[in-house]
């Protein structure tokens, strides 16, 4: 059995604390909790507790391995200077991420990504299949955008408009008709 693992990655305007980015933070803590009470969802990458004193890069993300960024994030990795937003998650299915993605406070918050985020030049996200008993780590996360931004979707890494199922074959996920920004 495989399941589906994903990954967001954004750069802010401004670094965390920002006025400019605050609603984003804001709506930070219940998007994960849409996300963890969703169907399909499995496990998110989360920092082992009381380390909010010290920046992402240097917190103990346990099984998900040491915090990493794609090489397009050049911004600060300090408190004062962290611009960079990222998410790695495990689900069962193509479709519960889809559904994920595009309802609820997560879908208010994409709408509005051009407030707090600067345009990209990369792949947002990335999607691929693991082993179920496998854990992606953050440096899977970045080679997987890296590799769908260099050469394209792949069974690799994919997005969910052109998608793969677990043998590697083409596969559409159901839903994606429904309506959704243009660049997803």
């Amino acid at each position: 059995m495989s399941r589906v693992a994903f990954t967001t990655f954004a750069i802010l305007k401004r670094p965390y604390g920002d006025p400019v980015v605050q609603g984003f933070d804001d709506l930070t803590p219940p998007t994960f909790a849409q996300a963890e009470g969703s169907p399909g969802f499995v496990a998110r990458a989360k920092e082992s507790p009381d380390q909010s004193h010290i920046t992402n890069f240097n917190r103990d993300w346990g099984a998900w391995g040491r915090f990493e960024v794609p090489r397009f994030y050049t911004g600060g990795r300090t408190d004062e200077t962290d611009s960079r937003a990222s998410t790695l998650s495990l689900w069962t299915d193509l479709e519960s991420v889809f559904s994920f993605v595009y309802s609820g406070i997560h879908r208010t918050a994409l709408a509005q990504r051009h407030d707090w985020f600067l345009k990209p030049e990369w792949p947002t996200y990335a999607v691929w299949w693991v082993d179920d008993d496998v854990i992606p780590t953050w440096a899977d996360a970045c080679r997987r955008l890296e590799h769908l931004h260099d050469t394209g979707p792949s069974p690799y890494a994919f997005t969910l408009r052109q998608a793969f199922d677990a043998d590697g074959s083409p596969v559409r996920v159901r839903g994606l008709v429904a309506a959704q920004p243009a660049d997803a």
